[in-house]
């Protein structure tokens, strides 16, 4: 009863439709047939009148609505008597209404439920290290260096790092991944994940409005304010629809004499699927993108993925990982193994910041080699690093570098994109390291995946020489390869591909150009520039290229249920016209039919949240 009340307050053209039904069945039972005829024709030409307003504001945008056949039902029943007919068509489009909230309700939840869950407080530390000693204060305060407690089941506040020892954090609702995530002290925090059973200690840094879980938010209320160009094409199907619906409840009274005839094939001429369900469906195929980690800017762009023909990568942070990473040790002096020699080089690389030193450093770690102490320590800047390591000098860094302190470097080229970093100990040259920007493990099945999603072409647009791009290109199967570009290349070429839509990804600031350039341009938001992510369509939150394939299956799905869901109603509504026009279906039993038909063409259209049949078949993610 509560939500019955709630309802009528919410939605009063619903309230008042019901009240004069109300009155004139009270009429109808009390023996005044005519004053209910009254009552309610009365009300349903009002209703008709304002309608037709609304008709004329439309078509003064250029947009063609089905109205006319909603407003000629309604006076056609009123004129053949046919009075209850007509207040049901009144109360099928002002429930439409109500269904219509309530279905784009449950296929936006994944997408409000980000924005119900801002942080608005957060608890700063009043002494620096006592978790005892809190006070609240508004998100805005909070400022990179604010040291926070977060409690348990509370949400990251701000991006931060983790001062406490460890933490698990559910961060389903940034990234798609379903299982608790463990951080230890050190680690970096997005905000918006939620904080797991104990309290934490965090650091902030970075302002509410300048971390990620705002950025979100901001992208999710983007795409919850667009509507899709398909809408508007579901709008002009609306012209032959309402043609053909004329014809027939026109022949259907040319043909028997009968003017009810036309009243009763119009009252089951439903616009329900052409106003409703397209709608219902976008926002379907948006909410379920996001629950996969995936921000898509609004239902344009679902039609354009559905349609996508070419999809261009960029090379680093993309299809690589982007970071350096130890590729082989080849040892020279034939006096140590290859772990011994990287165990002694990342001894003496531990006090150099480097990336590459870091690389190295990594390397001796997943090896799981323990590491020699390492002494005198001396970093020449941009060339390398001495020290002594079990009483023996050891210079580690460029080749030339190496050279002045352990004579003669073997000449041994390296394969393309990968960098050299050599290692002399006790005055000779002991052998090098070899390191590379390694292709991702997931990149392989994405673009086996692309193409078996009906992707045509692929290809990579890169800065790099075009020896690194071709020896990346032939571990991972890309069609087409275009290499030493700089960024207004890259936008010149998506610009003049003839497979068009194009999709491209990237996650750098360069990227940004070619991303707003693109039909879709897509961004690896987990670790991409603010600026890629700003400038394109899509952002992926979770570091997982597969997400793409994803996008695409979702866009294509998105476009299919709509299709469909316009398919069923039209097809039924045409199936009840034809039945109509023969006589059998009274104009009261057809206006119930139509509400029947309406909301089958919402609940079809919800089956958008769903995937399809060959997603089942396919894996959530890359094999690792």
């Amino acid at each position: 009863m509560q939500w019955t009340r709630t309802t009528l307050r919410r939605y009063p053209l619903l309230a008042v439709t019901v009240l004069v039904g109300a009155v004139g069945g009270l009429l109808e039972l009390a023996g005044q047939p005519g004053a209910a005829r009254w009552v309610i024709s009365a009300y349903v030409i009002a209703f008709a009148a304002r309608r037709c307003v609304h008709m004329l504001a439309q078509l003064r945008e250029g947009r063609y609505g089905v109205d006319i056949l909603a407003v000629t039902a309604i006076v056609a029943t009123v004129a053949v008597q046919e009075y209850w007919a007509s207040l049901v068509i009144v109360l099928m489009m002002s429930t439409g209404e109500v269904l219509d909230t309530i279905a784009a309700g449950r296929a936006e939840r994944e997408l409000s439920a980000l924005l119900s869950r801002v942080p608005l407080t957060a608890h700063l530390l009043s002494a620096a290290g006592s978790l005892g000693q809190t006070t609240d204060v508004p998100i805005g305060d909070v400022g990179p260096g604010s040291e926070l407690l977060v409690k348990p089941g509370e949400l990251v506040p701000v991006d931060a790092v983790l001062l406490s020892t460890s933490a698990a954090f559910d961060e389903s609702s940034l990234t798609g991944e379903s299982l608790p995530v463990e951080h230890t002290q050190g680690d970096a925090l997005m905000s918006g994940a939620v904080n797991g059973s104990r309290a934490i200690h965090i650091r902030a840094t970075a302002s509410a409005a300048e971390s990620q879980y705002q950025r979100i938010i901001d992208l999710v209320s983007e795409a919850q304010k667009s509507r899709a160009p398909f809408v508007r094409l579901a709008d002009r199907i609306a012209v032959p629809f309402t043609l053909v619906a004329f014809a027939i409840a026109g022949g259907a009274w040319w043909l028997s004499g009968e003017a009810s005839r036309f009243a009763e094939v119009l009252v089951v001429a439903t616009p329900c699927p052409l106003i409703i369900a397209a709608p219902v469906a976008f926002m379907a195929g948006l909410s379920r993108a996001a629950r996969h980690g995936i921000i898509i800017k609004g239902g344009g762009v679902l039609e354009q993925l559905a349609r996508v023909q070419t999809v261009a990568f960029d090379k680093t942070g993309t299809l690589t990982r982007g970071v350096p990473e130890l590729a082989s040790v080849e040892v020279t002096d034939g006096e140590r193994t290859g772990d011994d020699l990287l165990a002694v080089a990342a001894a003496v690389e531990r006090y150099s910041t480097h990336p590459l030193a870091e690389a190295i450093v990594e390397g001796a770690r997943v090896r799981g080699l323990t590491l020699p102490a390492a002494t005198q320590a001396n970093e020449s800047t941009a060339q390398g690093i001495t020290a002594t390591v079990a009483g023996q000098p050891v210079v580690v860094g460029k080749a030339s570098f190496v050279a002045t302190h352990a004579g003669g470097i073997p000449q041994s080229p390296l394969a393309p994109g990968h960098s050299g970093v050599h290692v002399g100990v006790a005055g000779r040259h002991a052998g090098v390291l070899s390191l590379a920007d390694q292709v991702r493990s997931d990149t392989p099945h994405t673009l086996a995946a692309l193409h078996a999603a009906g992707v045509p072409h692929t290809l990579m647009l890169t800065g790099d020489a075009a020896a690194t791009a071709e020896h990346v290109a032939a571990q991972i199967g890309i069609d087409d390869v275009r290499a030493g570009l700089l960024p207004e290349d890259k936008v010149a070429i998506v610009a003049a591909l003839p497979d068009r839509p194009v999709m491209m990804i990237g996650d750098g600031v360069n990227d940004a150009p070619v991303l707003a350039a693109a039909d879709i341009g897509v961004a690896m938001g987990a670790r991409g520039s603010a600026a890629a992510s700003e400038s394109a369509d899509v952002v992926i939150l979770v570091d997982d290229l597969y997400r793409a394939v994803r996008a695409v299956q979702i866009g294509r799905r998105t476009m299919a249920v709509a299709w469909q869901a316009i398919g069923l109603g039209v097809g039924l509504s045409l199936a009840l016209m034809v039945v109509a026009s023969a006589g059998l279906l009274p104009a009261i039993v057809g206006a119930w039919l139509q509400e029947l038909v309406d909301l089958a063409c919402i609940l079809w259209a919800l089956l958008a949240t769903q995937p399809s049949a060959d997603e089942l078949h396919a894996p959530a993610t890359a094999p690792a």
